[in-house]
């Protein structure tokens, strides 16, 4: 996972992933650093707060070179816009909230990627896995009383 967001952290990865320092690569990665699992347009809107002038077309076109560069992932679940993180050292999967959307990232438990194999690869060289796994936040889910005490009675004699 990327260090912690600051100009000078995102200035190195850009010059170590051999892109061009631009202020808009420097902002959408300031911006993925604190808000992960975003969406274009709200990338699009916080690199507009940070630079100014900013369009849509420019800031996918960045958001491409990220995620070419490996920066940046990009993650598809069903039903919602792509969204982009900045953990990609990993093979790390998604839960989502089919309520609130919300939506945050679960450890690969079972080791190393692609750490699920298909039982029959016909062939391709699998390197990674992607798993979102669907339910309610805890926020969300309904709150079920804790189930009540049998009472016991006793007799005295």
């Amino acid at each position: 996972m990327p260090g912690p967001s600051n100009g000078s952290n995102a200035v190195g990865q850009l010059h170590r992933a051999g892109l061009r320092v631009t202020a808009q690569r420097v902002a959408a990665l300031e911006v993925l650093a604190r808000h992960p699992h975003s969406n274009a347009g709200r990338i699009h809107e916080e690199v507009r707060a940070r630079i100014g002038a900013a369009s849509v077309q420019a800031v996918y076109d960045v958001l491409a070179a990220l995620t070419s560069a490996g920066l940046v992932r990009r993650i598809e679940p069903a039903g919602l816009p792509a969204l982009y993180e900045r953990r990609t050292a990993d093979n790390h999967h998604h839960l989502v909230c089919r309520r609130c959307r919300s939506i945050v990232d679960a450890d690969c438990h079972l080791g190393e990627p692609p750490c699920l194999n298909p039982p029959d690869t016909l062939g391709f060289a699998v390197d990674e896995a992607e798993v979102i796994f669907w339910g309610l936040c805890p926020s969300c889910a309904p709150r079920t009383p804790a189930p009540a005490q049998p009472t016991v009675s006793r007799r005295t004699s």
